[in-house]
């Protein structure tokens, strides 16, 4: 039995050295490609269209995530938390509202193309800047009003399981909660959408496959997205549906640094979204070539 404990705890401690290193690498790729992608969506494309509004909201989302892994690769590299309770309760709801706001401003950029490219016309009153401003300020609202409930409960839960770390959940009623289920339920009809838009974008621009005209850069389009779809069911997905299984806790962690990776990935999102992404908007204009977000 001793031996079996010598085994575990140094498996855990490999584990641990592994997460220090998947995380850190996310801050040292994840800070620049968006730090530097929110520089060249506010400095170089206008906030006049609602894809750059909600790109732009994207790339903060996914800086508020790398900003709070620091503090994990300190705890999965030392296997100490030197800060308070509260500190790593709120540094988990960071990480928890990048996968809820990430997940629904990927769904707006994908109901965007989808409005852009089967009712270019219909929908111009609706892609407006100030339906996206209003519609990304309802995001945030959610997110914060979830995270009020949620924190009271992490914080009851682990006083009352004395656990003595920080984002080791062990305990199952630490995951398995009435509030635990608005992320799955959130994400599972998040995905929904995007597969209907796929659907709905890849039949109308099978059926103006010689109209160019109307359908600039049809490539971009779908590879648009085909990401999108892949964030959900890779990155989003798995962490969010986690709490419906009882070993679901042993892979939390786990899911949770593949979880973390998507940040690093939606630089790509911003490049295929927007046309002559390292052009200032008004050389776009000028050249004659129409961006994809103004379709």
């Amino acid at each position: 039995m001793p031996n079996n404990t010598v085994h575990d705890n140094a498996t855990d401690l490999e584990m641990n050295r592994a997460y220090a290193v998947v995380f850190g690498s996310v801050i040292v790729l994840g800070l620049p490609l968006n730090a530097v992608s929110l520089w060249i969506l506010l400095r170089r494309h206008s906030l006049k269209s609602s894809s750059a509004i909600f790109m732009v909201n994207l790339a903060i989302s996914d800086l508020l995530l790398v900003i709070s892994l620091p503090m994990r690769v300190y705890f999965y590299a030392t296997g100490s938390w030197p800060l308070s309770i509260m500190a790593c309760i709120w540094i988990t709801m960071l990480f928890l509202n990048n996968i809820r706001s990430s997940s629904i401003f990927i769904t707006f950029i994908s109901l965007d193309r989808l409005l852009a490219v089967v009712y270019p016309l219909r929908s111009r009153h609706l892609r407006t800047p100030s339906n996206a401003w209003k519609s990304v300020a309802l995001v945030w609202l959610f997110v914060l009003v979830v995270n009020i409930p949620e924190s009271f409960h992490f914080t009851r839960s682990i006083r009352d399981s004395n656990e003595s770390t920080c984002f080791e959940f062990r305990e199952p009623k630490l995951l398995q909660s009435n509030l635990s289920y608005i992320q799955p339920v959130l994400v599972v009809t998040l995905l929904a959408v995007n597969l209907v838009s796929t659907v709905l974008v890849s039949c109308t621009l099978h059926k103006r496959l010689n109209d160019s005209a109307k359908v600039n850069n049809k490539v971009n389009v779908m590879l648009i997205f085909a990401m999108n779809l892949m964030m959900f069911t890779v990155f989003f997905l798995p962490v969010s549906l986690v709490v419906f299984f009882q070993s679901g806790k042993h892979f939390f962690t786990l899911l949770m640094c593949l979880a973390s990776v998507n940040c690093c990935l939606d630089p790509l999102l911003y490049y295929f979204s927007l046309d002559g992404f390292w052009k200032r908007k008004e050389d776009a204009d000028t050249s004659g070539q129409a961006p994809l977000n103004t379709l």
